[in-house]
């Protein structure tokens, strides 16, 4: 099991770890009206870190960026977005919209619907062309913010003055590299703690990254925040940029992927869920039944259903071929669950998750209903371990499906407790019974077979105190060893 401490790039094991201002009006008679002035018609600069930068980074920066230069043009370098590609073509001549290919290239031909170019995508609006045309009129003058100048690729990686934040953390199925979240990048490390690789792409924050279950492939989701959302894949042994994927206005949470490795989930601030094609990028689904952001995903054993953990105190089932909510998986009573769910892992045969949250108490859940849904009711609720401190934020299970570990956070300290998974989780019929009547409905006795059920067999194997930062990316070894 491998640890990850937002103060420090390392890792550790543990066990065999966003006036109407009104002129008077002038009546003809009174004031006698008089042509504009050449001021008075001048149009306003365009600005282009506000207004232009925006459209490029939600429809350009995808396929045009150091990672992954189609057509040899990169778009995030000012000097590179003038120039253009491997055409011969100016994409920018300032001053001369009609000597600029760029506009050609985003203007669908007489008669067309879509432009050439973005490839694949809806042609820009009108008024997205209209804009950058007066911002090249003007003399396609770059306004970026000295401090907003940096840029990060291979060739100039970011220069950390202080350990990062770590966010997330996955081991490859074959357990010879460790994916660890970095600043506008990923750091492939070694089981000896080298780092072997860094993936350096558009995001400047990785909020979570995830290997295919083959371990060919690497998903990151991350973005820029309060301005776009981005998926990235990456082709781990040739560390090329697979795809990039544009979403939303915001950070992305919890990237995962299907048992086949067709698709890729994710959760966004604007609180849907939704799974792309892992090859295309196109959209698959979209769930949009939570109240609050999405901040993990995890698909069922079989594909066939996805799971999501929000900030509104709920895990939501979704059939993924018809895009159907389908059901709360965790309570809907208010006060059952008390805070957000931050974290989600599944059994790695069983549809059963294990989940995090602001209360700080681990707890397992079966994903499919066996009881009718009453008032008050967890029915689905299978175990729940003694509480943490703080906030739980990550959460594994073994690839046996033996052993569950959580990390929590609070004040700048955290915890580690590792519990045993060895356990019945059947639903015995007298349970069932007890667990479809109103909860308030229930006798004394009653209350206390449930309570018995969910605390049976459960066990801690340890419990690690961590004095010095918070525990906010957490997973074990393949083999079950660390």
């Amino acid at each position: 099991m491998l640890l990850r401490r937002p103060s420090a790039l390392f890792w550790a094991c543990i066990l065999s770890a966003c006036a109407l201002f009104s002129l008077p009006q002038l009546h003809a008679e009174d004031e006698p009206a008089e042509s504009s002035s050449p001021a008075q018609t001048e149009e306003k600069p365009v600005s282009f870190y506000k207004q232009i930068v925006p459209i490029f980074q939600a429809n350009c920066y995808g396929c045009h960026q150091p990672a992954k230069a189609q057509g040899e043009y990169e778009m995030t370098s000012f000097a590179n977005l003038l120039k253009g590609g491997a055409t011969e073509l100016v994409a920018i001549t300032p001053g001369q919209p009609d000597e600029s290919n760029l506009l050609d290239l985003i203007i669908p031909m007489e008669g067309e619907t879509e432009a050439e170019m973005p490839k694949g995508k809806p042609a820009l609006s009108e008024a997205e062309v209209a804009l950058i045309r007066t911002w090249i009129t003007q003399g396609a003058v770059d306004d970026t913010p000295e401090n907003r100048l940096a840029k990060f690729d291979m060739d100039h990686p970011p220069v950390y003055s202080r350990p990062p934040v770590i966010t997330s953390l996955d081991i490859s199925p074959q357990g010879d590299l460790i994916a660890i979240a970095g600043f506008h990048e990923v750091l492939l490390v070694n089981p000896q703690g080298e780092i072997v690789a860094r993936l350096i792409g558009m995001s400047e924050r990785i909020n979570s990254v995830h290997f295919d279950p083959e371990g060919k492939r690497l998903v990151a989701t991350g973005g820029l925040p309060a301005r776009l959302g981005e998926i990235q894949v990456w082709d781990v042994e040739n560390r090329k940029l697979l795809l990039s994927k544009t979403v939303t206005h915001d950070t992305l949470f919890g990237g995962n992927w299907s048992p086949d490795g067709k698709l890729i989930s994710f959760g966004c601030t604007d609180n849907t869920v939704r799974a792309i094609n892992a090859e295309t990028g196109e959209q698959v689904l979209f769930q949009g039944a939570h109240e609050d952001w999405v901040r993990d995903t995890v698909f069922s054993h079989d594909g066939s259903h996805l799971i999501s953990a929000g900030r509104d105190m709920t895990c939501k089932l979704t059939e993924v071929a018809t895009e159907r909510f389908v059901d709360n998986i965790t309570s809907i009573t208010p006060g059952v669950l008390k805070g957000g769910v931050g974290a989600v892992a599944r059994h790695p045969e069983r549809d059963e998750i294990v989940v995090g949250s602001a209360d700080g108490i681990p707890k397992v859940y079966r994903v499919h209903r066996l009881t009718k849904r009453v008032i008050g009711d967890d029915a689905n609720l299978i175990r729940q371990f003694p509480g943490m401190m703080g906030r739980i934020q990550a959460v594994s299970v073994s690839a046996d499906g033996k052993r569950i570990v959580a990390g929590s956070a609070l004040a700048g300290k955290g915890a580690v407790h590792v519990y045993s998974y060895e356990f019945d989780t059947a639903l015995p019929e007298d349970l069932k019974k007890i667990l479809e009547k109103v909860a308030g409905s229930r006798n004394a006795e009653e209350n206390k077979k449930v309570d018995e059920y969910r605390s049976r067999d459960v066990k801690q194997i340890a419990a690690v105190p961590v004095d010095s930062s918070g525990i906010y990316a957490i997973d074990f070894f393949p083999d079950g060893s660390k």
